[in-house]
């Protein structure tokens, strides 16, 4: 068992984009109150040397002695050791998400660093722990875990550690591993970040941050996602360096920890911490793969012809359909629309997100220096989650605050597990927040008035799909070969603009041309940074809500409690133990084209609104 590394979990940002103006609100902030209420409180500094000595009282109580404890002392060390985590835990939120509000702010950045150094030091002594809870005899583990129920409640995190046993280090190597992280992956993270949030795009002589950039792409005005498009290619291209250095750089400290842990691929770290066998990855990749043709060829050749167009740029790909609705979608509407489609589900899920708005738990504005797309952070089990924003308007915006307080919503629910049991592998991670998008989206597709109504909201979660599974498993190979090739060698921002490309038009298929310069897209995925092979679990999250979906429609009376117990379970549980009440298995390898049926079922639905 180890401290995650010292720092904010990484902004995991959807592959979707909005636009607008700020014709729609006044827009809520975050209060990190509940928090610290800042940099200088004195609740903070009480932490901070709390944590120091816990760490060093820990550390002298514990190593080498964990072999002799019965089932009452080692119970004992792990909620010790769980009461660190939550305080780490507290700290490195507050100082992460006050950074993220202000990336370019050089104050906050010191702060950050300075509390991931401080921590990372603080730590250092528990290193000590996971290597020599793994080397305890398994039968000594199994009875002391028969021996208490309270220890034994620990099994799922006892589990997921001792799947890395054969992959560890020496302890003299994995404290070193610990002490370097703040100068390793992390500095080039936060180098990656604020290159980014420093970006500024000049579009028909307006300039602007990349959100807003990105946000052009959704415009009606063809010749605005072209200029946009542009404005993006020539920026990205001139800090093309840049990035080929931070992504050579973090794919080669990642194979030399790889290659002296033992690892058998890139991969094999990610499906670990998501306890996910390989073979489940790869029977959901080979399956939307396999389905391109039926689903983003064949959906992008129909949006081809609504647009009157023989050939689309990639600049079309995000775009309205013609006959689609630019109205501006007020916060307050995004707000109601979100609570009301929760509540017809179960009035306890809108009660559940509802203080997201009321209590300061949602940054929604678009700012500048502030960091793009969106996430929800779970910050720790004692105070509660908080959501990011970019907000500025369109339906995919609120599809994306539905998604969100999805993600906000499961992690209050599982945080009744405790610190160590509350995280949810990424596997199932995405649960609770696609299933509160198909949520809303089935209020809005009942509500629908007319025909083009029905079509263009079909159209867009098709599109949402695709970005979800098809564009998000494109990603997934792409970053298999980044990892591949930089094994055998530096790659120059060619060779990696040339992977890219390689799978864009496996991917989107034969309706597209694309324009010089779209092969430096790549850059600004923020995915490959801060968490590599994390996007297979939109994929796997997308799949999994469509099956479980279709399970709801059917009319099992006991769906809704399930449904809770599976989001309250966090990571308790294997994804095929919380599965199974509902006669779902996920390593069924036809288990992936049920949920792609239903992709496919709306693009066939569409033909026939088409015809």
């Amino acid at each position: 068992m180890t401290l995650s590394r010292p720092g904010l979990a990484a902004p995991l940002v959807r592959d979707a984009h909005a636009s607008g103006s700020n014709s729609f609100g006044d827009l809520p902030e975050w209060n990190l109150d509940d928090l610290y209420k800042g940099e200088d409180a004195p609740e903070l500094t009480r932490d901070m040397d709390w944590l120091r000595d816990a760490c060093a009282s820990f550390a002298a109580d514990y190593e080498g002695k964990l072999a002799s404890l019965d089932a009452a002392g080692l119970l004992a060390a792990v909620q010790r050791y769980e009461q660190i985590d939550i305080i780490a835990g507290r700290v490195m939120s507050f100082a992460g998400l006050r950074y993220y509000q202000l990336t370019i702010d050089a104050d906050r950045a010191k702060f950050l660093s300075d509390c991931q150094d401080r921590i990372t030091a603080f730590t250092t002594p528990l290193v000590f722990y996971g290597l020599e809870f793994n080397r305890l005899d398994e039968g000594h583990l199994a009875g002391l875990l028969a021996a208490d129920a309270g220890l034994a409640r620990y099994k799922p995190v006892f589990d997921r550690m001792r799947a890395m046993k054969p992959y560890q280090l020496s302890d003299e190597l994995e404290r070193f591993l610990h002490d370097l992280s703040t100068v390793g992956a992390a500095a080039w993270n936060r180098l990656f970040d604020e290159t980014i949030a420093g970006l500024t795009f000049d579009v028909n002589g307006e300039t602007l941050n990349l959100e807003g950039t990105l946000n052009l792409l959704t415009e009606q005005d063809r010749a605005t996602r072209e200029a946009a498009t542009r404005a993006l290619i020539a920026v990205f291209s001139s800090n093309i360096k840049t990035f080929a250095r931070i992504h050579n750089t973090l794919a080669k400290e990642k194979e030399i920890e790889d290659r002296w842990r033992g690892m058998p691929t890139p991969q094999t770290g990610r499906h670990l911490a998501n306890h996910v066998e390989p073979e489940v990855v790869e029977a959901l990749r080979n399956a939307v793969v396999a389905a391109y043709p039926r689903l983003s060829h064949r959906y992008y050749r129909l949006k081809a012809k609504w647009m009157g167009l023989e050939r689309m740029q990639v600049w079309d790909r995000n775009a309205p359909l013609p006959l689609e609705d630019d109205r501006i979608v007020p916060w307050a509407e995004a707000e109601a629309t979100v609570l009301d489609a929760y509540a017809a589900f179960d009035p306890a899920l809108a009660d559940l997100a509802r203080p997201f708005f009321t209590k300061g738990w949602i940054d929604a504005g678009v700012k500048p220096g502030k960091a793009p797309g969106a996430f929800a952070h779970p910050t720790v089990t004692t105070v509660h989650p908080y959501v990011m924003l970019n907000y500025l308007g369109k339906p995919r915006d609120v599809m994306t605050l539905a998604h969100e307080l999805g993600h906000g919503v499961h992690q209050v629910l599982a945080a009744g597990q405790g610190e160590l049991l509350s995280s949810t592998p990424l596997t199932l991670a995405e649960t609770a927040s696609v299933f509160g998008e198909m949520l809303t989206f089935r209020k809005l597709l009942a509500e629908a008035k007319t025909p083009a109504q029905r079509k263009t909201l079909l159209a867009g979660k098709v599109e949402d799909m695709i970005n979800t599974v098809v564009r998000q498993i494109a990603f997934y190979d792409f970053e298999c070969k980044l990892h591949a090739a930089r094994s055998e060698g530096e790659l120059t921002p060619d060779d990696i603009n040339a992977l890219w490309m390689s799978v864009q038009a496996q991917s989107l298929g034969d309706a597209f041309d694309f324009v010089e310069g779209y092969e430096t897209f790549w850059a600004y995925i923020p995915h490959f940074v801060h968490s590599p092979f994390y996007v297979y679990a939109y994929a796997f999250g997308d799949g999994l809500v469509n099956a479980l979906y279709a399970v709801y429609e059917e009319g099992d009376p006991d769906f809704r409690s399930k449904y809770f117990a599976l989001l309250r379970a966090g990571g308790s549980m294997h994804h095929k133990d919380l599965l199974a009440p509902f006669g779902l298995d996920a390593s069924d390898p036809t288990f992936w084209d049920k949920g792609l049926s239903m992709i496919e079922a709306m693009i066939d639905e569409l033909e026939t609104l088409d015809a």
